[in-house]
């Protein structure tokens, strides 16, 4: 009997929990997604990923924050003056600012990630003796969206970019740290 009790109470206070994260206020939240794509350039194959943000409506309809999250890219064999060489796999982890644009409570919506972006991974571009190069560290991060919403979930499609100037080049090749691909993630409000 004792047990039942234990159990019918703790499913009440995971009950009232649950309640009460649905009627919190949406203006704070953490967001947590995952992604997938197709990279841009020709260093990667495609990447996978996860996003954490936290935003705050500014107004309904204007949302401000941060953004990290890491994406990985799988890379690929490439053919570089009669060579080929294997490009490493690398890791992109994003440190921005997060800006969306919200025309309704539910609906479609847009915005962007901008800041910098940590590329991670082996030190260098290829693990090949002579057609090599050093991985950069990083550089300039821009991430659009555009997407549909609702107060639980956001589904979008999304560009990822990191500029690396020429820092990277390969043979000629500039070093390529990007997406094209789609996403979804859940909103978790923060208080009340």
């Amino acid at each position: 009997m004792k047990m039942i009790k234990q159990t019918m109470m703790m499913a009440a206070m995971v009950t009232a929990g649950v309640l009460s994260a649905q009627s919190a206020n949406m203006n704070n939240m953490l967001k947590m997604g995952i992604n997938a794509g197709a990279a841009t350039g020709g260093n990667a194959s495609a990447s996978l990923g996860f996003d954490l943000a936290y935003q705050n409506l500014v107004t309904p309809g204007f949302g401000l924050g941060i953004a990290t999250g890491y994406n990985h890219f799988f890379g690929k064999e490439k053919t570089l003056n009669n060579v080929t060489v294997r490009i490493n796999d690398f890791g992109i982890v994003p440190v921005a600012a997060l800006v969306r644009f919200y025309p309704g409570q539910s609906g479609f919506y847009g915005g962007a990630d901008l800041g910098y972006g940590f590329i991670v991974g082996d030190e260098k571009v290829t693990n090949h003796p002579t057609v090599n190069a050093d991985r950069p560290d990083g550089g300039f991060y821009l991430k659009p969206e555009i997407g549909y919403h609702n107060r639980d979930w956001n589904f979008f499609i999304h560009f990822t970019k990191v500029f690396t100037g020429d820092k990277g080049k390969v043979e000629g090749q500039d070093y390529g740290a990007g997406s094209v691909g789609a996403g979804v993630g859940y909103n978790i409000p923060l208080g009340k």
